[in-house]
């Protein structure tokens, strides 16, 4: 049976109630809040600061690092504490995603820690949090040139479905479902994260970008607003 209808009743191309906020963690350098619908992710920022051991540092820029994980009770099946081979993947995607915006070239010797923790998820979990890195790195004063926007876009059957919920990442009716997270700089709208899980033809994942960089304008929408909101306070 063809799907036609998503379990939330949302649009194929419809992205959830989002929701963002900055200054989340009043000790960090920068942090902020982003939400698709029941996924929260909260992310904060320390740094420059020199990095240690010194073996690591880089004398001709700055490191950015990136550590993702999520609260064991973020999910309906507690999840193990501590950090997993799935954590450190999505923290080695983020970092990828991220780095392209960043303007750390003076900051030689020193690291940019962002922490990102998922305090509930239904999806889209990774994409939620780079949302919320790159919001709390413009928080903290970071030099960017752009901003980064993250959106899972996912191939169910025929269909191109933005912003998967749980319920759609496990759909095994028909063709099953495919997920594609990516991530787009938000003036230049270059492409710096693009992950398949599954199957699809070279003519849906094209469809699949369109979609995504159709939801991630106004995902940026949305972060510009927020941190406009907080210069204008």
């Amino acid at each position: 049976m063809p799907y036609t209808k998503r379990p939330d009743g949302r649009k194929f191309d419809e992205l959830r109630e989002m929701k963002a906020k900055v200054g989340v963690v009043p000790r960090a350098d920068g942090s902020a809040l982003f939400a698709f619908g029941d996924t929260i992710a909260i992310a904060s920022v320390y740094g420059p600061k020199p990095l240690h051991p010194q073996h690591l540092q880089n004398p001709e820029k700055g490191v950015l690092r990136v550590n993702y994980d999520m609260l064991s009770f973020s999910v309906t099946e507690r999840k193990k504490p501590g950090p997993s081979r799935r954590s450190q993947e999505i923290s080695k995607v983020t970092e990828w995603a991220l780095a392209p915006a960043l303007q750390i070239e003076n900051f030689q010797n020193t690291v940019v820690d962002v922490h990102i923790i998922v305090l509930q998820a239904n999806a889209s979990t990774r994409c939620a949090g780079i949302n919320a890195a790159a919001l709390a790195l413009a928080h903290a004063g970071i030099p960017m040139t752009e901003l980064v926007s993250a959106v899972s876009i996912g191939k169910i059957d025929d269909k191109i479905v933005v912003d998967l919920i749980k319920e759609e990442e496990d759909y095994e009716d028909g063709e099953g479902a495919t997920d594609i997270p990516m991530a787009f700089l938000s003036n230049s709208q270059k492409l710096t994260l693009l992950q398949l899980d599954g199957k699809t033809s070279s003519e849906k994942l094209k469809e699949a970008i369109e979609a995504g960089k159709k939801a991630c304008e106004k995902i940026y929408e949305l972060q510009k607003k927020t941190l406009k909101d907080v210069k204008g306070e």
